[in-house]
């Protein structure tokens, strides 16, 4: 850019632009397709870029839904990112993915951003897939300083070009384990990974725990980390700096610190070095420091005070209910809400409700939920009875291992955590739970396919990876009354450690409350008999089977079909398996998750084992990663939406 054109850009963003079209408004973002034309920019006019590109993600997301408040929040943090590194050859990971909007559209995907999250449109978190400044997949929290310390070491080992390596992590997602091992292995392998701490006091409902304390009594001097760095800059050119001294310097030198502050820093405490905490928001300055940071040897760490939201006051009020508004009018803040009174309410509302009427009769029962109290409605029990519910932070593994430890000493732990993450508490379900078969209730969210939020979140595994473990209880309600039904059945003695699974979104009832009753555990339901074929269904799959008879009987009153909702994976209903093997030569199972190793694997292995022979068509989630999307249009490329049911019955019947 010329220089009189960025001296004119610079007074005007300096006496101010509110009389400004709205093409004058994107101006300056309009003419920046990828990072190196930002870096032509004067750094005087990064503040403009900033504002710009925060009215560009708020206009795209009122309109188009997504993650609103975290990407407001690092919007400063991803410009100097950008203007600093040599991305893409240089290594920035991102990580959870909720924060990367700006990344997104700084990055050659603007003219593309009204597609985020749309079937075959932009990825709903980075991947690497979609575009070569997207170094890692970061759906899930907590792997980005792990993945980075990765490719630093890797860059050694290979020689060649160098580059570096940035990991942006989150304050919530620093209570992940895996952080911790990432930290902890950067600490005593040669690196020089630049960790950036984005610390806004929020994950997605606040962050807890001790981090979080930490976080915000945690404070060092800027001049002193300035002169100490000049210090270690001079010793090194005069030889007096090996890497064995350096680190004992750096051992005495955190001792001192640390005596004199009265203040442990854990980081330098591992022999990272530690800078902050920071305003995030002054674009200018995290240019010097990154400027400073760049080419420094050795681990560092950057911590970064943000305010999630910012700059849209009503997502700077209300981060949490901004975090992913839908769509919402820019002018007021008023968010279009679409659902109507008399619609069924989402299953996770019907568990918050009945864990509540639950508790209040069971004096044992508690919930435990790894960061998500309002996501999966345990807020609910939080507001009427703080003391039995707990959030332990985004640590899946733990949140089963502290139910199963409660479930040991005399409690009936309800531990909610969505299908897709409970995947990172696989060996704390078998070890800690399973083999000494605690009652631990697992209820398992955002079952099945989720929609937008694709691949990293779709709950298509738990059937599959839970089914071959022993003691296990695994169950899926058709509907609201039998969620209600299966928690009750799972807090009563006796029951052991027991799986409910259930999908994201609305129920089909609009009257959901219902008695609590026993169900009796292994045990389906006939929902309609018939003699031609017989449809298995697990889970709220089952209601678009219902439809999908319902049709085929309007169309062929001939045609007679069974179904069948099993409710239960685990153990089967073998006294209904033995009806239909005797009964059907052609049976059709339905599943909402992956066919290998689910509900239909079952059925099969069952059916081979006793010596039956009916013809087995299977429909679930297919062997590949699904997409983004919506709902329906997911089942229909899948194979489970109402009109591949039919057609799979009708085939079926030939």
């Amino acid at each position: 850019m010329n220089k009189i054109l960025t001296f004119a850009l610079v007074n005007q963003c300096r006496n101010g632009i509110g009389t400004m079209t709205m093409d004058e408004n994107l101006a300056l973002l309009n003419s920046i397709n990828v990072p190196e034309d930002l870096r032509q920019l004067d750094v005087e006019l990064l503040p403009e870029v900033c504002r710009q590109l925060r009215m560009d993600i708020i206009n795209e997301l009122s309109v188009n839904p997504g993650h609103l408040a975290s990407s407001l929040g690092v919007v400063e943090l991803t410009v100097a990112l950008h203007y600093v590194f040599d991305t893409p050859n240089d290594k920035i990971v991102w990580d959870v993915g909720h924060q990367a909007y700006g990344h997104k559209i700084l990055t050659g995907r603007r003219n593309r951003f009204s597609t985020n999250r749309k079937l075959h449109g932009l990825c709903p978190f980075p991947s690497p897939k979609e575009s070569e400044y997207d170094t890692f997949t970061c759906g899930h929290a907590s792997n980005s300083i792990s993945a980075a310390l990765g490719m630093a070491v890797a860059n050694e080992l290979q020689g060649g070009e160098r580059h570096h390596v940035v990991a942006v992590i989150g304050d919530g997602a620093m209570s992940g384990g895996l952080a911790f091992e990432g930290i902890n292995n950067a600490s005593s392998t040669p690196n020089d990974l630049l960790i950036i701490l984005n610390d806004n006091n929020m994950s997605i409902d606040h962050s807890v725990g001790g981090m979080k304390q930490y976080l915000l009594q945690l404070n060092t001097n800027e001049t002193y980390n300035r002169l100490r760095y000049k210090a270690a800059q001079w010793l090194h050119a005069h030889g007096m700096l090996t890497d064995d001294r350096r680190k004992g310097l750096i051992r005495l030198n955190n001792a001192l610190k640390s005596a004199i502050s009265q203040q442990q820093n854990i980081f330098e405490g591992m022999n990272i070095r530690y800078f902050g905490p920071l305003n995030g928001h002054d674009v200018r300055e995290l240019v010097r420091l990154l400027r400073h940071l760049k080419d420094m040897k050795g681990p560092k760490l950057l911590h970064l005070h943000t305010k999630k939201g910012k700059g849209y006051a009503p997502a700077e009020e209300a981060a949490t209910v901004w975090h992913a508004p839908g769509k919402f009018d820019v002018e007021t803040g008023r968010r279009l809400d679409s659902s109507l009174a008399d619609e069924p309410l989402r299953y996770q509302d019907v568990f918050g409700h009945t864990l509540l009427e639950l508790a209040k009769g069971n004096p044992r029962i508690v919930g435990v939920t790894p960061a998500m109290p309002s996501g999966c409605s345990m807020n609910i029990l939080m507001d009427q009875m703080p003391e039995r519910a707990f959030d332990v932070g985004i640590a899946e593994g733990h949140a089963v291992t502290f139910s199963g430890g409660m479930a040991k000493a005399g409690m009936q732990p309800f531990c909610n955590i969505y299908s897709a993450f409970s995947q990172r508490a696989y060996d704390n379900i078998i070890h800690d739970v399973a083999i000494e078969n605690l009652p631990v209730v697992l209820c398992l969210d955002r079952a099945g396919i989720v929609g937008e939020d694709g691949a990293t979140h779709h709950g298509a595994f738990d059937l599959a990876f839970l089914r071959p473990i022993p003691n296990l209880t695994i169950s899926s309600p058709m509907d609201e009354h039998e969620l209600r039904r299966l928690m009750y059945t799972a807090q009563l003695p006796g029951q052991g450690a027991f799986v409910i699974r259930y999908p994201r979104g609305k129920g089909v009832l609009t009257n959901w409350r219902c008695p609590l009753e026993r169900v009796e555990v292994g045990t389906a339901r006939r929902l309609r008999d018939g003699n031609d074929v017989a449809v298995l269904s697990l889970g709220p799959v089952g209601n678009d089977v219902a439809h999908a008879i319902d049709e085929l009987q309007q169309e062929n009153e001939a045609l007679r079909v069974a179904h069948y909702d099993m409710r239960f994976l685990k153990p089967l209903d073998e006294s209904a398996l033995a009806e239909i093997g005797q009964r059907f030569r052609h049976v059709v199972t339905v599943e909402d998750g992956v066919v290998k190793g689910g509900l239909g694997s079952a059925i099969l292995e069952w059916m081979n084992l006793h010596g039956h022979r009916p013809t087995v068509t299977c429909l679930g989630l297919p062997d590949e990663f699904v997409e983004h999307g919506t709902v329906s249009q997911l089942h229909d490329i899948v194979g489970i939406s109402k009109s591949h049911i039919k057609a799979a019955i009708q085939e079926s019947a030939k």
